[in-house]
Parts: C-alpha cells; sequence; structure tokens
C-alpha cells in the first residue's frame, strides 16, 4: 500500500471525508496503539512546541513509530488567532506515514478527521477503564471538533449510559452535537443543559472540550464521590486536578507542558499516579474504589494518530482515493 519511489500519495479532506469507518474500529484502533506503546514496541517523543509571546498562534510537530504497523510518521498541526473567535481561527493539521519495511512513503494527509475520532475515543476508553461501576450520566462541556463526538463515543464503550447532557453557547455546535448522536444512536436522546454546576453535581462522567472562552469552569466542590473528570480542552477548574483522589494522563510529560493553566498559585502541577497506557494494558488500576473522584488529562499521543491514520490510509488506497504526487521527482 505504499506509494511508488518518488512520488507521494496525498489524502485530501474530501478523500478521507468519504471513508466510512465505525466508531468501534476507531476505539480498537486506537487502544491497539496503546497497547504497542505500554509493550515498548512503539516510540511516542514528547512534541516539540512553538509559541510566540503575544500567543496569537501555536504550532506543535509529533514524530513517532507504530511497531505493529511498522510505519513512521510525523504529525504537524498550527492554529493561528488563538484570541479570536472560533470563525476567524485558522488550523492545519497534516500527518505524513512512511512504510518503515520497504522504506516508502504511504501518504501525507489531512489530519483533522483523525484527530475528531482519535481524541474523543481516547476520552471513551479513559472512560471506560475509569468511570466508577454503574456509570449511568454523562455531562459533555463544549461543542466544537471534539465534543460533537464526544457522546457517541462513550455509548460506544459504556452503553449503560442512561442520561446524557451537554453544555454549549454556539447553536451550531449544539445541532451538530444533536445530529451525531442521532447518526450512531437514534432511539438516545441529549439533554442540553444550562446550569453547569447542577448538571455536574449528577454527572458520573465529565468531559471538558470546550474553548478557552467558555464560561464553564466546574469546581472539585460539585462533584460527587466517584465522579470522573476528563479534561481535553477547557471547562474545569484546577480545583478537579488538585483536589482529585486519584490523577490519570495520557502523558505526564506532555501535561506539564500543555495543561500549564490548571497549575496552582504556586505554578505547579500535581504528580500524576498513573500514566493511561499501563492502565489500558491492564497492569496499573484505573481506579481503586467507588468512591475515589478522578482527574484524567486527555493531551493525546501520536502513536494513535498514526495508527488511525494508517487505518484511514488503507481503506482509501484499497478505493484508490487520493492523488499522486512527484515530489521527489
Amino acid at each position: 500500500m505504499t506509494s511508488h519511489d518518488g512520488t507521494l500519495r496525498v489524502l485530501s479532506t474530501s478523500d478521507l471525508a468519504g471513508i466510512d469507518i465505525s466508531l468501534a474500529d476507531v476505539v480498537d484502533t486506537v487502544e491497539g496503539a496503546y497497547r504497542t506503546l505500554h509493550a515498548g514496541r512503539s516510540d511516542n517523543p514528547r512534541k516539540l512546541t512553538v509559541k510566540p509571546q503575544d500567543g496569537h498562534s501555536v504550532s506543535y510537530a509529533m514524530l513517532g513509530r507504530d511497531g505493529t504497523r511498522d510505519v513512521v510518521a510525523i504529525k504537524t498541526s498550527y492554529k493561528h488567532g488563538l484570541g479570536k473567535s472560533r470563525d476567524e481561527q485558522h488550523y492545519y493539521t497534516a500527518l505524513t506515514i512512511y512504510d518503515d519495511i520497504t522504506g516508502l512513503p504511504v501518504a501525507m494527509m489531512d489530519c483533522s478527521r483523525i484527530g475528531s475520532l482519535r481524541t474523543p475515543a481516547v476520552s471513551a476508553l479513559i472512560a471506560r477503564e475509569c468511570a466508577r461501576p454503574g456509570a449511568r450520566s454523562a455531562l459533555v462541556i463544549g461543542t466544537g471538533t471534539q465534543g460533537r463526538l464526544a457522546l457517541p463515543f462513550l455509548l460506544t464503550t459504556l452503553p449503560g449510559l442512561e442520561r446524557l447532557m451537554v453544555f454549549g453557547t454556539h447553536s451550531e455546535g449544539i445541532a451538530a452535537v444533536r445530529d451525531q448522536l442521532r447518526a450512531h444512536f437514534p432511539d438516545r436522546e441529549v439533554e442540553f443543559v444550562t446550569d453547569v454546576r447542577a448538571a455536574a453535581c449528577d454527572a458520573d462522567v465529565i468531559v471538558a472540550t470546550a474553548g478557552p472562552h467558555t464560561p464553564a469552569a466546574v469546581e472539585s466542590s460539585w462533584l460527587e464521590p466517584g465522579a470522573l473528570s476528563i479534561l481535553v480542552g477547557h471547562g474545569l477548574a484546577p480545583s478537579t486536578l488538585h483536589r482529585a483522589d486519584r490523577v490519570i494522563a495520557t502523558s505526564e510529560a506532555q501535561m506539564n507542558v500543555t495543561g500549564t493553566d490548571m497549575a496552582d498559585a504556586e505554578g505547579e502541577l500535581p504528580a500524576v499516579d498513573a500514566e493511561f497506557p499501563p492502565v489500558i494494558a491492564g497492569l496499573t488500576a484505573g481506579r481503586n474504589h467507588a468512591q475515589e473522584r478522578i482527574f484524567a488529562y486527555n493531551s493525546g499521543l501520536v502513536v494513535t494518530d498514526i495508527a488511525l491514520g494508517h487505518r484511514f490510509a488503507q481503506l482509501a488506497l484499497a478505493r484508490n482515493l487520493g492523488t499522486e504526487v512527484a515530489l521527489w521527482k
């Protein structure tokens, strides 16, 4: 499935948009990436970050290797206009994959759909491993790219959820959340809430995906014993981290780099009790007892992007999608 020597298969946003992939397939692919990483067969170095002093943009570069798929890839991410509204921001992300057996390129692709699937899949896996037994209610904060599929993925790993709540401030996002839930679970209904505190008090699982301008800031004192709070974007106050009984992170190193907005008055972050790869491998407990308030930091690992990107490349190349570019000729 590699490109010819000297050429590169480019998969555009529209190429990837037409590929059908089930939520269960995404979850399985992401879970496999975590298991391979924990087994020591993959490499996931710390991401490189560049941000100007005025904070108007941020860019990342992430390199990794998947030892099961025998591929190497680099992901780049660039967002401009961080102080502006969502409609005024510019965001570009791309993934380039190479076959580490043949030494040839596999594909270069827009990574936006991969990220929109990978991140909520990770949150759903965290919920599966760390939610208290018998969890019945979930609250999603935010209706942007990461919030729109949060509930369908949670229902994929926690089918026993009964009450599904969402807090959002954008009408377009609220409509998209409803559409996505109906598309994947047509028999389920979502409740849009305006009182974040009351909703948080009733939630067994909270997934905070909002942007930096959200009015939501859930405090630890609002949470019931046993609640699980997962931070993806914004929507949780630092107290949910600092007063948690247990702290889980996909990567403690990444949390220390990208989670500084959750630091205490001294600029410190608490130590992580467990990273997620050994949790998903079954070697470390996600939860020790039902009453623990758990905080989980989902920063994403590039090996999950690589695994899911490679899966998309397989499906795309089987349909002969994309454009061959003679980049090295």
